[in-house]
């Protein structure tokens, strides 16, 4: 595997938490800022006869056609975790190795991204799960993207230990200020937890903000184009 400038793993505490749409917002917002970035998803599933999957959504947000972003015989038009997508369809198992040797990147991308499927722990192969992909590809950050409903503190908390060794940024989706559930969650895992903690609406400054930059992008604040 061919590997980017630096490598970032985006995964979530389980499915439709957004992970797609923040790697897009990320994706474009650091492009504004003139870095080459990619994004690849090693296998998808969808529901037949969507358009819009998430190889599509990456695709558009990075200039990228959809079929580079992941791979057609990866794709799975059942709306199940991917191995299961291809029992249903009765296609050949799913490995971890041959996901991880699928990853292949332009040779001048700063920024790599890389999404799993689901939740950490969802299937994205007959032998692996994201945990067992961000083992393989040994990111340089892992997003961790959830919804700061009731519960989100246990969630996150379990997650962040699976990652023990990796450093995490989690991401807040669909983060509304004025619910005390939303405020207190994010308080709790940036004060109590002590954890990075972004939410969607800090995604259109993100790379404003100097500690956010340092996080995603590597680089000090100085590099920064304006």
């Amino acid at each position: 595997m061919t590997r980017p400038s630096r490598l970032i793993l985006v995964t979530g505490t389980g499915t439709e938490v957004g992970k797609t749409w923040v790697t897009a917002a990320l994706s474009r917002r650091l492009r504004a800022f003139g870095i080459e970035v990619a994004a690849r998803k090693p296998a998808q599933s969808f529901t037949p006869g969507d358009t819009a999957t998430d190889a599509a959504v990456l695709g558009e947000a990075t200039d990228t056609p959809a079929d580079t972003v992941c791979p057609p015989h990866r794709w799975y038009p059942v709306p199940l975790a991917p191995p299961m997508a291809a029992d249903t369809l009765q296609l050949a198992p799913i490995l971890l190795d041959d996901l991880v040797a699928e990853l292949d990147w332009p040779s001048d991308v700063a920024i790599g991204f890389v999404e799993g499927a689901g939740g950490l722990c969802s299937p994205i192969a007959h032998d692996g799960d994201t945990l067992s992909l961000a083992q393989r590809v040994r990111p340089d950050l892992v997003l961790l993207v959830t919804e700061p409903v009731l519960g989100v503190v246990s969630q996150v908390r379990l997650a962040a230990r699976a990652l023990t060794g990796h450093e995490v940024l989690v991401v807040l989706n669909r983060y509304d200020p004025s619910d005390e559930v939303h405020r207190r969650s994010r308080d709790w895992l940036t004060a109590i937890d002590a954890l990075a903690v972004l939410t969607n609406h800090d995604l259109a400054d993100t790379v404003d903000s100097d500690a956010a930059w340092r996080a995603i992008s590597g680089e000090p604040p100085s590099a920064r184009n304006p």
